[in-house]
């Protein structure tokens, strides 16, 4: 009985799990809901997932890559980029360099010895600026990255020297003072315009005096000077009374901006003038040296000559095996025999030939007879053109002489490379006042061209034939994009007043009837702080 009554109180326990029968149903139906719900979760993000995938598939750059870069700006864009930098660079420089010698003609050199620092170092950025992309318009680097890479470093080294001249445009401001003392730095101004002035009234006798004595070609160099210095001085005219004006009106700021554009002007006038009286002096140096170095040239030939093989010597069975071995001409006293073959003429051969074995650099006898030959051609011509009686251009003839002679030369005449000099550094100091009065146009290939001259003005002789070359294509460059830029202002007045020389002179930067505003001492930081458009 005691287990019978247990069994129903087992029964009556099992009754709430039988009750508990629709909880279980419910629950099955939420577990049933949370998965489905999950899984239309999982879906939604996988189709966002895909979306994204298939937008940075359609747009990006990097080939396989799921991370996107920022494309490479093309080459030419760097390139465009560079050459800008380099004409902006040069010319921050070449203001800063005038405008200096305004402040230290009035405070003094030690005044002005931080900033006169500022602008080497800023050179020193620009010359290797200028060399990098000197080799890069050669083709070295020759691949993509390499040449990228120099583009970059050209515009660092820009970048570089624009910054070093605004480091110190404001205390180079501040010595100057022109808002609160003008009157100091407009007598200085004013110094100078008169002294200019009256050099400029007699550079027209200079000039027809040397059209009297020497061929066009030696003056053609400075035609049209003698008219810009006056278009110069004219504008500096204009720009020094306007500066009075507002001085004594009391707007500083605009008086300082019109004194500026005045000493621009004085100084391209000035690099005109003295254009002009620096060729008269060259020619008449060079006129002093044409004989000597004739003299020399013939020297150096007759030297070269005897290094040559006789007529019909090289059929000699040890002479034809040297020249199989070697194919070249041997260096000075590698051929001299000793024993039972020497001659009479081997003996006067080596006596001829140069003491230093490195006096000619091994070329083949052939390609030195030919460059012999037309050294004697160009001697003969230069001689027929001495003994016509007609004016000749001494810079002319002298470059033509150490050209030819350059190939050939052992070192024998030292008045070669002293004529090369004179001739180098005449056509590199042409082409940068050509520069220099032109900047607001000419662009970076005529600028790389003379700065790659500069550097080789204290080279050997055939590195000055090379920077005498160098100056040449520069001045070149220089004119053909003047020509291509052509008229910077329009209308009749704008000439009148000096305006447009102002402009293709840089001394103004154009963007205004008036010619816009002037440059000043520092880089693109200071000439955004005056309001001025920079780079």
């Amino acid at each position: 009985m005691t287990i019978s009554t247990d069994v129903p109180v087992a029964i009556s326990t099992d009754a709430p799990v039988a009750a508990a029968a629709p909880e279980d149903e419910g629950s099955s139906a939420t577990d049933l809901v949370l998965p489905l719900v999950v899984v239309g979760a999982v879906g939604a993000l996988a189709g966002y997932g895909y979306l994204r995938r298939t937008r940075r598939a359609r747009t990006r750059t990097t080939p396989g890559g799921t991370h996107t870069t920022p494309a490479a700006p093309p080459l030419t864009e760097l390139d465009d980029r560079s050459r800008t930098l380099l004409t902006d660079a040069d010319n921050w420089i070449r203001t800063s360099r005038e405008e200096l010698s305004y402040a230290e003609a009035r405070s003094g050199p030690t005044a002005v010895a931080p900033f006169t620092l500022a602008v080497r170092d800023a050179e020193s950025e620009l010359s290797a600026a200028f060399r990098i992309r000197q080799r890069y318009d050669t083709g070295v680097p020759d691949d993509e990255t390499s040449r990228r890479h120099a583009l970059a470093g050209i515009a660092g080294r820009c970048q570089e020297a624009g910054r070093r001249l605004d480091e110190e445009a404001a205390a180079f401001d501040r010595l100057r003072a022109l808002e609160r003392e003008i009157g100091e730095a407009l007598a200085v101004a004013e110094t100078r315009f008169r002294e200019l002035a009256g050099r400029t009234s007699t550079t027209e006798s200079t000039l027809a005096d040397l059209a009297e004595r020497y061929a066009p070609a030696a003056t053609a160099s400075v035609t049209g000077s003698a008219e810009q210095a006056k278009d110069r001085l004219v504008f500096a005219t204009t720009h020094l009374n306007q500066a009075h004006q507002m001085a004594d009106l009391g707007d500083a700021e605009v008086a300082a901006r019109h004194l500026r554009a005045a000493e621009g002007a004085v100084d391209q006038a000035a690099a005109f003038v003295d254009g002009i009286d620096r060729l008269a002096t060259e020619l008449r140096f060079a006129a002093g040296m044409v004989a000597s170095a004739l003299t020399g040239a013939e020297a150096e030939l007759s030297g070269v000559r005897g290094m040559l093989p006789a007529a019909g010597e090289g059929k000699r069975p040890a002479d034809a095996g040297m020249g199989a071995m070697t194919g070249a001409l041997p260096e000075a006293g590698a051929g001299t025999r000793t024993g039972a073959g020497d001659t009479a003429d081997d003996a006067r051969r080596s006596a001829r030939r140069p003491e230093s074995p490195d006096a000619l650099p091994r070329v083949p006898v052939g390609e030195l007879r030919s460059r012999v030959l037309h050294a004697d051609s160009v001697l003969a011509s230069v001689r027929q053109e001495l003994t016509g009686g007609q004016p000749y251009d001494p810079l002319g003839v002298l470059h033509r002489i150490v050209r030819a002679l350059a190939p050939v030369a052992t070192g024998r005449a030292g008045v070669l490379p002293a004529a090369a000099r004179l001739a180098a550094h005449s056509a590199t100091a042409v082409a940068d006042t050509f520069v220099a009065t032109h900047r607001g146009v000419v662009g970076a290939h005529a600028r790389t061209r003379l700065a790659a001259a500069r550097e080789l003005l204290d080279a050997p002789l055939a590195g000055l034939v090379r920077a005498h070359s160098l100056a040449g294509q520069a001045r070149e460059l220089a004119e053909q994009d003047v020509r291509v830029h052509g008229n910077p202002v329009t209308g009749a007045a704008g000439h009148a007043s000096g305006v447009a020389g102002a402009v293709l002179g840089g001394i103004l930067l154009g963007g205004g009837p008036d010619g816009g505003p002037p440059p000043s001492f520092g880089g693109p930081h200071t000439e955004a702080r005056r309001g001025l458009p920079s780079a």
